[in-house]
């Protein structure tokens, strides 16, 4: 089955119940992200280091969260985000004089501490929250989120957290917006022998205790976005395998998976390879080959855990071999984890991106039909309920979710982006949409081969419009406007008179939409511009067809 058809069944099923199950989460109703309030506008996040110890018989966790930030306006409360289903037993300021016991109000999913007194810009603070509790099961991951407690096909337990729509406040103390990113973080996890426990980063080093547990710690030496750390425990397996990136560094690839399936694994490695191969080749290195490229064999779907991706695909190869969750997946190392919207609002940047480089990798290994098709099929799925890439800030729930009586929009933030990138290249021609991609991903080429975090970086969909226009020569504001400010397509308007075709558009959002159209006539495909509107002589009797391969998006 073809990777768009998958998409589709996938927004209209699964997330039809995920709406239903979101409602009754009382964590946080706005979800993650959205308008940073100036108490956690106040302060960036520099390191988490994170100390979790799990109950897994009684599906509880214990542990501490230390946040090192450096404060950016005066502030004499430090803000952080924690479900109420979690609750705070002590925090305490850690200080070069020794620690010292702060007081906290932990209310609404916010844990207010009271620091020792106004802490002024420029001033570093490092607090320690002592929490734990029974944490929300997922009802539905990875979409709808938190931990997820299950069982390997043997029957051993087999744990993961999936929390990208509503965040790590779901299991620890954190920051939780995506603006914010940790520049490092460590994870110490201890879990019960025989488990393994898998997470983000380099294994730095694993710790035997008396009491019959280990303690796995991991240290990312990158910037990383909360949702995007993660906990996998299970009796894994490990294969470590090798490959050379674009940089000429070896890449360390480390799968960890069931036991049951390991013989399957070697070839998802391979695959793999060739998939990294591709995304190098038309969006620059591997950017996180300083700590690892990890797989995780996960009991739900996937996600795109940075260094760590959840796999939970079961080894579906398609007859050619393809593995289409591991290569989307995958693919967010790119978009998403390198370049990371500011906000949600802009989540088509990880989520548009990607899905068109699922479908353009069908026209690389299979040919120009097989991505016209995939486009096509896209197309059946898209909605335009919202725009996709609204310039006001919204929270994962405003994005997300449509009013009750529809079912979800990421045929709009999936599909509907990439069939507008689509419809650019269309525009603009592939030299100058490809070098966008790569600029979009590596803005300056000097830092392609650097691996130390600081080619990683926030954007914007205006930072794209920006780039799109400085490699193309061509004014895109009305392209954007319509197609991702608006949630409205554009019509084309056609009507034959006689021997002559008129053509007009009418655009909605914008006073003018200058999009050329290809017109097959007779068997001969020609690009006509559209400005105002077109007159295209036909023969008598000619058959013809507008835009038979469906470049430009629009309502018909």
């Amino acid at each position: 089955m073809m990777i768009e058809r998958i998409l589709v069944i996938l927004s209209i099923v699964a997330f039809a119940g995920a709406v239903n199950a979101q409602r009754q989460l009382d964590a946080r109703p706005t979800g993650s992200g959205g308008v940073l309030s100036a108490e956690q506008a106040a302060y960036d996040v520099k390191r988490y280091d994170l100390t979790l110890r799990l109950d897994i018989e009684g599906r509880r966790i214990a542990g501490e969260l230390v946040a090192t930030a450096l404060v950016l306006a005066p502030i004499s409360q430090f803000v952080l985000d924690l479900d109420m289903a979690l609750t705070v037993s002590s925090v305490r300021m850690i200080g070069p004089g020794g620690d010292a016991s702060l007081g906290f109000r932990h209310e609404g999913g916010k844990l207010r501490i009271e620091l020792p007194g106004a802490q002024s810009k420029g001033t570093t603070v490092k607090v320690a929250v002592a929490y734990g509790g029974t944490p929300k099961v997922a009802p539905n991951p990875p979409w709808v989120g938190g931990f997820v407690w299950a069982k390997t096909p043997s029957g051993a337990p087999w744990i993961a957290t999936a929390v990208q729509n509503d965040g790590s406040d779901l299991w620890f103390p954190v920051k939780d917006h995506p603006s914010d990113k940790p520049e490092t973080t460590s994870l110490s996890f201890t879990v019960p022998d025989p488990l393994v426990a898998a997470s983000n980063g380099r294994l730095v080093s694993v710790k035997r205790n008396p009491d019959s547990t280990s303690t796995y710690n991991w240290f990312v030496s990158q910037p990383i976005s909360n949702y995007n750390i993660a906990l996998n425990v299970a009796p894994y397996s490990f294969i470590r395998d090798e490959m050379r990136s674009v940089t000429g560094e070896l890449i360390p690839i480390e799968f960890y998976v069931l036991p049951e399936n390991f013989d399957k694994a070697p070839k998802l490695i391979e695959e793999t390879k060739k998939y990294v191969a591709f995304f190098e080749k038309y969006l620059g290195p591997y950017s996180f080959r300083s700590d690892k490229l990890g797989i995780a064999e996960t009991p739900h779907l996937g996600m795109e855990h940075q260094s760590i991706i959840a796999y939970g695909n079961q080894f579906k190869f398609d007859p050619d071999g393809f593995d289409w969750l591991m290569f989307h997946e995958l693919g967010h190392e790119w978009w998403a984890n390198l370049v990371t919207a500011k906000d949600w609002n802009d989540f088509w940047i990880h989520e548009g991106f990607q899905s068109f480089m699922d479908t353009f990798y069908m026209e690389v290994t299979r040919g120009r039909q097989a991505y016209i098709d995939g486009m096509k099929r896209r197309r059946a799925a898209v909605r335009n309920a919202k725009p996709v890439a609204p310039r006001e800030p919204k929270t994962t729930t405003e994005m997300y979710l449509l009013p009750p009586d529809y079912v979800r929009s990421d045929g709009d933030i999936y599909g509907k982006g990439a069939l507008i990138l689509h419809t650019l290249r269309y525009y603009i021609g592939d030299d100058a949409f490809f070098r966008s991609l790569r600029r979009m991903s590596y803005p300056d080429p000097m830092k392609e081969k650097v691996s130390d975090g600081t080619q990683n970086r926030l954007t914007t969909t205006d930072e794209f419009l920006a780039i799109a226009e400085r490699e193309s020569g061509k004014k895109l504001d009305w392209f954007f406007e319509q197609y991702l400010r608006s949630s409205s397509l554009p019509t084309l308007v056609s009507e034959r008179r006689g021997d002559v075709l008129v053509l007009r558009w009418e655009a909605p959002a914008v006073k003018s939409f200058p999009m050329p159209v290809e017109v097959s006539i007779a068997g001969k495909t020609e690009r006509f511009e559209v400005r105002g509107s077109a007159e295209i002589p036909l023969p008598a009797g000619a058959d013809f067809e507008i835009d038979p391969e469906g470049w430009v998006l629009r309502s018909r």
